[in-house]
């Protein structure tokens, strides 16, 4: 079944209900804002560029989605692939990719393929979910700790050396404002979990610095002034040699952008006993990538914290999603220069509680306890994300992880066990 819910939703909608999605929208409207523009600048990108997929991409996804809750837009886990294509085909050749992808999605949605997720195995997005998390906690040490480093290397082993090399470089007052930043955002979630504590953190930590004229790169002073407003879509250019120098990395962010976005469906079925259409989700994120790539966005995915601060927050339609959309938009048109303002080692404590929490440290235990095989497959997809490639790490890992199951008999969907997170 393909049909949004937002349809059925709206048959019974009422004011009282428009009023809980509108709180709810606005909270996550005012989490997406920061840790939207810090996704952009982590994956090599404009920072405008995550407003952008957040505004589009948010908007079709709540529009055309199979989930009552899902909340779309930019996410940690495409950084890594977004930032190796930007490296090594331009950021036109993301674009082309994610347009690409959009098909990609648009035709497992047609295939009605949207179940298929149950054939990932649970250790392979273990691993690679960890193995983008310590990627992102990484590329964030320059940032949160002032590094005096103009080249940071992308590849990871020499980018650890590269910082034990310049650690006498480390900049106090940028180490200060990066350690208020997690402080505020750890405990506001702790003391206020429905209270949108991560732009109150990023506010006070980036206001702090400005008032006590720290020297601190904000997002202005280092990439200058945010637009007010949306850009005219385009089509990417598009020709053969470039469709197929760019089809490995279209079916890799197709991949992530499915898996990612069902799991997060799932999830939100269990926090709100519902129960999401799958192929109306592919259809929706097709349709977001393709929309996000016409703007110049950054592909599209369920993000999973944020549609889980949504539920927490009141939400119960995709009109939440709508009016979160439209608050970014609005934000955007209105307070661009404030955004500006924020402080980049800020940014960089979201993103090094992003990773954290990406990881999942509450599980680490129970896949401790697991099977060898299945702890065996998570280090093999985790090592080979973070040393060699994700695309590599992936099509090994669901490799080896189908001969195991065929091996252990397990091959049947009905005795798989489905990713939770």
């Amino acid at each position: 079944m393909r049909t949004p819910k937002i349809v059925t939703t709206l048959k019974t909608y009422s004011w009282a209900l428009f009023r809980e999605d509108a709180v709810a929208g606005v909270t996550v409207a005012m989490v997406a804002i920061p840790l939207s523009l810090a996704i952009a600048i982590a994956s090599g990108a404009a920072p405008e560029t995550g407003l952008f997929t957040a505004i589009v991409g948010g908007f079709l996804v709540s529009l055309l989605g199979g989930s009552r809750v899902q909340i779309g837009g930019p996410t940690g886990a495409f950084i890594v692939v977004v930032f190796g294509v930007i490296a090594d085909h331009g950021y036109d050749g993301l674009v082309l990719a994610t347009f690409m992808a959009g098909i990609l999605l648009l035709i497992a949605a047609y295939f009605r393929l949207g179940r298929m997720v149950q054939y990932v195995p649970e250790s392979v997005v273990n691993g690679f979910t960890i193995g983008i998390a310590v990627i992102i906690a990484t590329s964030q040490i320059k940032d949160l700790l002032g590094l005096s480093l103009t080249d940071v290397p992308a590849d990871f082993i020499p980018k650890i050396a590269a910082f034990w090399a310049a650690r006498d470089s480390i900049n106090l007052p940028v180490v200060a404002v990066s350690l208020v930043s997690i402080v505020l955002i750890v405990g506001l979630r702790m003391k206020f979990p429905k209270f949108p504590g991560l732009i109150v953190a990023v506010v006070v930590a980036s206001a702090g610095a400005v008032w006590l004229d720290l020297p601190v790169d904000t997002i202005a002073s280092r990439f200058g002034a945010l637009p007010d407003s949306l850009p005219v879509p385009a089509l990417p250019e598009i020709s053969v040699p470039r469709v197929l120098e760019l089809l490995p990395s279209a079916l890799v962010i197709a991949f992530l952008a499915g898996v990612e976005s069902l799991l997060s469906a799932m999830v939100a079925d269990r926090m709100i006993q519902g129960a999401h259409r799958p192929n109306a989700e592919l259809l929706a994120q097709g349709s977001a990538n393709l929309a996000s790539s016409l703007v110049g966005g950054l592909p599209v995915t369920g993000a999973i914290a944020r549609t889980a601060t949504n539920v927490r927050a009141g939400g119960k339609t995709p009109v939440a999603g709508l009016v979160h959309a439209v608050t970014v938009l609005a934000v955007m048109m209105l307070a661009a220069p404030l955004a500006g303002r924020m402080a980049m080692p800020a940014l960089a404590a979201i993103l090094i509680l992003t990773a954290w929490n990406m990881s999942e440290p509450q599980k680490w235990r129970s896949y401790a306890a697991a099977p060898v095989g299945d702890r065996l497959l998570l280090l093999l997809t985790l090592v080979l994300t973070v040393v060699i490639d994700l695309t590599v790490a992936i099509g090994i890992g669901v490799a080896v992880g189908l001969v195991l199951r065929r091996y252990q008999g397990r091959l049947q969907p009905d005795k798989w066990r489905i990713p939770r997170r």
